[in-house]
């Protein structure tokens, strides 16, 4: 079973793994998206996002990346 966009922890943690050079803070949503959906085991509808799931997948990027 993929990742879908309520995964935000498991999407957080690929993100951190595959854009290591990227700080989560200066991120646009366009960008955040297309990268979600470019993840290997994403799984869920590319149109069933909206800002406020971008915005708890960001959050908890930067706080994977803050650990």
């Amino acid at each position: 079973m993929g990742l879908k966009w309520t995964d935000t922890l498991d999407i957080a943690i690929e993100l951190v793994d595959t854009h290591t050079e990227v700080d989560p803070q200066q991120i646009r949503f366009t960008d955040l998206h297309r990268w979600v959906t470019e993840l290997p085991d994403f799984d869920d509808d590319p149109e069933k996002s909206n800002e406020k799931i971008l915005e708890a997948i960001q959050m908890t990027w930067i706080e994977e990346k803050e650990d």
